[in-house]
């Protein structure tokens, strides 16, 4: 049978990645025409109706957007607290979207939304080991011994080494600024690593994700990500994958 990989297809219409869509299958969770299939390698086409638990499903066109988040707001869709979250500053047009990774409330910068549910596995999958760079401002001034902590890592949790590499940018008797890479996504995990230093973290910036950072935009923003920066993004993870493999 020809057309469109069952997993493939399923990822397209934004419900989950790949990977994830093959998990699906496997477990019985997958019908096409009223059939449930876990065959991997099952091909579907335009006409045949693909159901995940029981709900149909849709492929949909993807869409990316760089959005910059202000302090204040929680990258989620719904909070039983009731706080304000990243949706109420985007149109409902775009509330579909996905974050991909999360910043805290106290922290602002870079965040790519989308329904492409393989593009936020590959950034976020913690195999793949994606750059994401950080502005840092600490009260009380670093030294050397804490750089070279950090980067040797440290267990945050039983079994969970955090790491980072730390380049100083500015420095006084009262704060340090930084940039911070991380290859990780714990949560907290800059903000816990110099809290374990004796450090409190005055503010936390993500500006840059993989390829794409905040140029252009204002706090608050958000714009489409060009086709061009989604393809040199997709070089970017793929050169990557091949270091790792």
């Amino acid at each position: 049978m020809s057309g469109t990989r069952l997993n493939k297809y399923i990822a397209s219409s934004g419900l989950c990645s790949r990977r994830k869509a093959d998990e699906l299958i496997e477990s019985g969770k997958v019908s096409v025409n009223g059939k449930i299939v876990k065959e991997l390698g099952f091909s579907v086409g335009q006409k045949d109706k693909v159901f995940v638990d029981k709900k149909l499903i849709h492929p949909t066109k993807h869409l990316y957007y760089r959005f910059y988040k202000p302090a204040g707001y929680i990258t989620t869709s719904n909070d039983e607290k009731d706080r304000k979250t990243i949706y109420d500053l985007l149109p409902k047009e775009l509330h579909h979207l996905n974050p991909v990774g999360r910043l805290d409330k106290d922290s602002t910068g870079l965040l790519i939304l989308t329904n492409d549910g393989d593009l936020i596995n590959e950034l976020t999958h913690p195999s793949v080991k994606v750059p994401k760079l950080y502005r840092v401002t600490i009260d009380g001034k670093i030294n050397q011994n804490h750089i070279d902590i950090m980067n040797k890592g440290i267990e945050l949790e039983p079994e969970k080494i955090a790491y980072a590499q730390v380049d100083v940018l500015e420095i006084d008797n009262n704060h340090t600024v930084m940039e911070v890479l991380l290859y990780q996504g714990m949560n907290r995990q800059i903000r816990r690593m110099f809290e374990y230093l004796g450090f409190n973290v005055t503010t936390l910036k993500r500006i840059q994700h993989a390829t794409l950072n905040l140029d252009g935009l204002k706090r608050g923003e958000f714009k489409a990500i060009k086709p061009q920066q989604i393809k040199e993004l997709r070089n970017f993870l793929n050169r990557i994958q091949k270091k790792n493999d």
